[in-house]
């Protein structure tokens, strides 16, 4: 009997940022490995960004006004089809494979809440520091002349040399080792954690260590479900909030934003200091 491949879903918000959302979707465009649905949320974008992921063939979820990041997420929620939701940021670069890797790395470990790693934690002390040194040197300089097609991309030569290769190395590196923890920029969660630890929590912004929160109480207490996982053999590239700083449109406040609240309103202290991801048992080596 022919086995199936899974179907995957990217779930991907947008405010502007025309230049890094062609970059993004070349990326995971052309280093997917298994069908995928994409959808975009789009938060009343001005440039173009709309227009063009259109253009694609993707979905394109257009937001009456500018949500927060947990209200997007679950909007992609509702619309998604795939037994893998990927929850990526739209300024990331994924390498080869990566949604393959990460599958079968959470398989292995019997995972159904996962990221990938990125600059800040590489499970190697040596090379973290090394890159993110490099990354200093490339990025402030750069920045000055904006974020068009062109410096994206000259940043991503500089930064790795072939990308392709780079990622490969990692992959050799560290091929399907875990640590716990997790990388809010890129989240995968199967169908089954959704169902065990909820939806994410719209009232906070930083829905993401909610996340991580909520997936290692469950598994301490009800142990049907194991906490959040970063793969250290699947390195993504994250420009960061820089393309906000410099970039040239300012976004607006969040429709939703009177609604936020922090970490310290939802968590004791006592449960902050026993499930927060800072806290994790498993630590960089």
């Amino acid at each position: 009997m022919q086995i199936l491949p899974p179907e995957i879903t990217v779930i991907t918000a947008i405010h502007n940022g025309l230049s890094i959302n062609k970059l993004f979707y070349e990326y995971v465009k052309k280093h997917t490995h298994y069908p995928l649905q994409l959808i975009i949320i789009d938060n009343l974008s001005t440039d173009g960004s709309r227009e063009f992921f259109q253009q694609q063939g993707v979905t394109v979820i257009a937001n009456p006004a500018n949500y927060s990041y947990p209200v997007c997420q679950n909007i992609g929620i509702d619309a998604a089809k795939g037994d893998y939701l990927f929850f990526l940021n739209n300024d990331i670069l994924v390498g080869p494979q990566w949604d393959k890797r990460l599958i079968d790395t959470a398989q292995k470990h019997s995972l159904d809440i996962l990221s990938a790693s990125r600059l800040e934690n590489m499970g190697n002390a040596k090379r973290t520091k090394s890159l993110a040194r490099r990354w200093k040197k490339i990025k402030y300089p750069l920045s000055i002349f904006g974020f068009n097609d062109t410096t994206l991309s000259l940043m991503v030569k500089l930064m790795y040399g072939n990308w392709e290769q780079f990622s490969e190395t990692i992959f050799k590196d560290n091929a399907d080792k875990v640590v716990e923890g997790i990388v809010g920029d890129n989240v995968m969660m199967t169908r089954k954690a959704i169902q065990s630890i909820g939806r994410w929590d719209e009232r906070l912004q930083s829905a993401d260590f909610d996340l991580f929160m909520r997936s290692k109480q469950r598994s301490i207490q009800v142990k049907d479900i194991k906490s959040c996982h970063i793969a250290l053999g699947v390195y993504i590239h994250h420009f960061g909030r820089m393309t906000i700083k410099y970039g040239k449109h300012v976004p607006i406040p969040f429709a939703d934003k009177d609604n936020l609240i922090g970490l310290s309103d939802k968590w004791t202290q006592e449960e902050l200091e026993s499930f927060h991801p800072n806290n994790a048992t498993l630590r960089l080596k």
